[in-house]
């Protein structure tokens, strides 16, 4: 069949889909390119959402992933509000929930995560609001400012990011968090503590190791009851307990789910011609030979145009180095790499300065590192990831040793 014949349909009209459109047009793909999506807008990105937008420091525009003309520019056919009901994969299809099929030669899923809910009592009063869409910032926006009180469920990424913007717009913040310590599961206890410590300096009331058992108030929210009996006073409470990845359509077409849609290391699903990216993808990683599924923007960016030049069935092996940053008050911080375990942690200057680097060590070798306030260590630490190779700890904390040449023997 000619290339022109075809039509390829991206579900989900979100950074991964936007990229993989982008990618189609730019390898030269010249048949028809659908980016269904459900939200009203045009793709953008969902990092502004917890800092600059919700501080209103930038407008949309500087999330939207493309320009408002790129889309017809590029013959790409954008339909938001758009919501696919099914897929089926033996006919490969699509029907829409006006009930519209439309065929496909290739079919991209990049459906996202949606944030999870809190089921306590009182869980669904107005007041108690989540952050994944622009019409969720806008609310929150509206919703946060001097006066305000506002009570932050969850100490992941979304939590203390909120916290942080909240805390800016010269609200008063409480944080509660299960964990022992603020974005603990991920960083570990010593990281974690650098956060406990950054948000407690600027205000925040931290209420840590302890569980919510309650939203009170009548016709709105009025405060969180955690389950030492305290009550937090609250105008606002913003729950970020985290997502779960939007596998229905995938799961109700018979495609291979387990936390995610599966994908292999080509991004290809259990079904043909079908592939997944983003949030929704948990992918084969040959690196580590294990799937990994993540929750961030890297992950969408670059996992989009792989999906793409697979669709195009180019020899497509994705297998970067997982990337992550975020921005809390005057601490910026980029991390790469993947340390679901690790042995030892590694400091490299001292966190109390406000700038530092940070790795994770898994018998003997960087499995991951952060660059905190230091923006010119990434090349060296992407290095060191790729090198996987033995390392001296003392020499690794050592700020007269040069970063690029630290490899000790190689590893097995």
């Amino acid at each position: 069949m000619s290339q022109a014949t075809q039509t390829f349909v991206i579900v989900g009209a979100s950074l991964a889909g936007a990229k993989a459109a982008e990618t189609l047009r730019a390898e030269g793909f010249e048949g028809r390119v659908l980016l269904i999506g459900d939200e009203a807008r045009r793709p953008y990105e969902r990092p502004p959402l917890s800092k600059e937008y919700l501080r209103g420091e930038k407008d949309f525009g500087a999330a939207a992933v493309h320009p408002a003309g790129f889309y017809d520019e590029h013959d790409i056919e954008l339909r938001t509000s758009s919501l696919v009901s099914a897929i089926d994969p033996a006919r490969r299809s699509v029907t829409l929930s006006s009930g519209e099929e439309m065929g496909y030669d290739r079919l991209l899923l990049a459906t996202g995560a949606t944030p999870r809910r809190i089921s306590v009592p009182g869980g669904n009063l107005p007041g108690v609001l989540y952050l994944r869409s622009v019409e969720d910032a806008d609310v929150l926006r509206q919703a946060i400012g001097p006066s305000a009180q506002v009570v932050v469920i969850g100490a992941g990424w979304i939590g203390p990011e909120v916290a942080a913007s909240a805390r800016q717009l010269g609200a008063s913040v409480a944080m509660v968090e299960l964990a022992a310590l603020p974005l603990e599961r991920v960083l570990g206890p010593e990281v974690g503590a650098v956060y406990r410590d950054l948000h407690a300096a600027h205000g925040v009331d931290l209420h840590l190791g302890v569980g919510v058992e309650g939203i009170v108030g009548s016709e709105s929210a009025e405060g969180v009851r955690l389950s030492d009996g305290t009550v937090l006073p609250a105008s606002v409470v913003v729950v970020g307990v985290g997502v779960t990845p939007r596998v229905e359509l995938a799961e109700a077409a018979g495609l291979s789910v387990d936390n995610g849609v599966l994908v292999d290391e080509q991004l290809g699903t259990s079904a043909p011609g079908i592939f997944a990216a983003g949030d929704v993808a948990n992918v084969y990683h040959p690196r580590y030979r294990t799937r990994i599924r993540l929750e961030h923007w890297s992950a969408a960016l670059n996992q989009g145009p792989a999906a793409a030049r697979a669709m195009l069935g180019h020899d497509v092996v994705y297998d970067r180095i997982p990337y992550f940053f975020s921005d809390q008050y005057d601490l910026g911080m980029e991390y790469r790499g993947w340390a679901p375990t690790f042995d030892e942690v590694v400091f490299r200057g001292d966190p109390a300065s406000g700038a530092f680097l940070c790795f994770w060590l898994h018998r003997g070798k960087v499995a991951a590192a952060m660059n905190a306030n230091i923006w010119d260590a990434g090349d060296d630490i992407e290095a060191l990831l790729q090198a996987d190779r033995l390392v001296d700890a003392p020499r690794l904390a050592d700020p007269d040793i040069d970063l690029a040449g630290l490899a000790g023997s190689p590893g097995t």
